[in-house]
């Protein structure tokens, strides 16, 4: 039996379906947040047209949100010790819906995009809540059970995403994509109050707001200071403090993370042989990961001409094929070496880069389809053994440290990802056009995309150093 009081006392009343019962509550506030974290892809050519944007502009509304919920999770073991998890988790599910709703009625870019920093934010709350809930209320022996179907839930979320997505912006408005989460938001907030434990610490500890107010700053001029480079001019006095200032605090953070009583990262998990190459990996993954994620249904728009509908339901096999890969790897895992699998994975990846440069305007759509589905299969044969990886590196007392480590390397290489995608579409697209101005806006797109494209394949092979580097830790081990 649970030694958590309050769980203890939910059991009683509901017996042995409580696990359940609380798997199926913190999946869907999980499913609702990971929906609204891609859902919003395909409506940005409407949001760009409506407001009048540039692709180096457009993308906070990803980057924002991302940045933001590497915030969250740092928030997270704080908010449930000091509130406890059902007020906690309701909470953040409340601002959650309030962000939305402002969201789906701005009238302004600066709105939405605040909106979706809020939501980043408490997305980051939220998304926790799933693994421990799972650990408190699960036996060791049916944990990989509960978080395999768990797992398979919050993949196929992002798999169903883009094409729902799509429809509601052509049937409809891009706002609806901020609507559409709302109920299962709702119904996850009413069940909570009855399935989620009403306990909390008797001293939470306390916050390190020193280190959460050095990285948020740092986080967010570094990325300005990457994403305004070429309208301000990188001379600019104010994007240049940016530029080095950004930088400067992270480093700041890094050092106050070493004399810090209570730090948000415990930077001891680094001196394990092989962290610091699992750390690269995963910074390198949540850039593939939502790199392309983000420039996949513009690239189906802008380029190829399709409506948002159809580039929507043009990623789902995608979606569907790393699903379905999952299983797989669970089960390769304890047969092949972990960076013999991540290799593979890689290469796959930068096979579908090099694929979907080639592409061109008069592509068919399977070929497309084929090739994003290639790269999300090698997205799948990364992403478990980088974590598994990672943390077999580690001693069991730094494990919950350096999960959360290689959770935050994912979503700020996620951030940097999309930043560049969009910084690198822009900029050579816009070159393009001014030197062939006859050539059509399509092609100049395609000019953009394409070295962006070429950007994460280069990014992918020098992911090869740290994968040899996290090689040589696991054999160490």
């Amino acid at each position: 039996m649970p030694e958590n009081p309050a769980i203890e006392r939910l059991f009683e009343r509901y017996g042995p379906a409580y696990r359940w019962y609380a798997t199926v509550t913190v999946m869907l506030g999980t499913l609702s947040v990971v929906l609204a974290s891609t859902i919003i892809n395909v409506a940005v050519p409407t949001i760009m047209a409506e407001y009048r944007l540039e692709q180096d502009q457009v993308h906070w509304i990803a980057t924002g949100f991302l940045a933001a919920m590497t915030v969250g999770m740092l928030l997270n073991a704080w908010a449930v010790a000091r509130f406890g998890s059902r007020r906690a988790f309701l909470l953040a599910m409340a601002i959650f819906i309030i962000a939305s709703l402002v969201g789906g009625v701005s009238n302004s870019f600066g709105l939405l995009v605040l909106a979706r920093v809020v939501q980043g934010v408490t997305a980051g709350m939220i998304q926790p809540h799933a693994m421990i809930t799972i650990f408190q209320v699960f036996p060791l022996h049916k944990r990989g059970q509960a978080m395999g179907i768990y797992g398979m839930g919050v993949i196929l979320g992002p798999a169903i995403a883009p094409a729902l997505g799509g429809v509601l912006v052509d049937a409809w408005s891009w706002r609806a994509v901020f609507f559409v989460v709302l109920p299962a938001c709702l119904l996850a907030m009413v069940i909570a109050g009855r399935f989620l434990p009403d306990h909390r610490e008797d001293e939470a500890p306390r916050l390190d707001w020193a280190g959460l107010i050095l990285l948020s700053l740092g986080l967010v001029a570094t990325l300005w200071a990457l994403a305004s480079g070429l309208r301000r001019g990188w001379l600019d006095p104010l994007l240049f403090s940016a530029l080095l200032g950004g930088p400067l605090l992270l480093l700041l953070f890094a050092l106050w993370q070493r004399r810090c009583p209570n730090p948000l990262f415990d930077l001891r998990v680094f001196g394990a042989p092989g962290f610091t190459g699992g750390f690269l990996l995963s910074i390198v993954m949540g850039a593939g990961v939502f790199g392309s994620t983000y420039m996949m249904p513009l690239y189906f728009q802008q380029v190829s001409g399709f409506s948002a509908s159809s580039a929507g339901l043009m990623l789902m096999p995608a979606g569907l094929a790393m699903a379905f890969v999952f299983p797989f790897v669970g089960y390769l895992t304890d047969r092949i070496p972990l960076a013999r699998m991540i290799a593979g994975g890689l290469a796959f990846f930068i096979a579908s880069m090099v694929m979907m440069r080639a592409a061109d305007q008069t592509t068919a759509a399977v070929w497309l389809v084929a090739w994003a589905a290639l790269g999300r299969v090698g997205l799948g044969l990364i992403m478990p053994p980088v974590t598994t990886g990672s943390l077999t590196l580690l001693p069991p007392a730094l494990i919950p440290q350096g999960s959360g480590i290689i959770n935050f390397g994912r979503q700020t290489g996620g951030a940097i990802g999309v930043n560049l995608s969009a910084i690198c579409v822009q900029f050579f697209s816009d070159r393009y056009w001014q030197a062939h101005p006859e050539a059509g806006h399509p092609h100049a797109f395609e000019v953009g995309f394409d070295d962006a494209f070429l950007m994460l394949l280069i990014v992918y092979l020098l992911a090869l150093w740290p994968l040899r580097s996290m090689r040589r830790g696991l054999i160490a081990n």
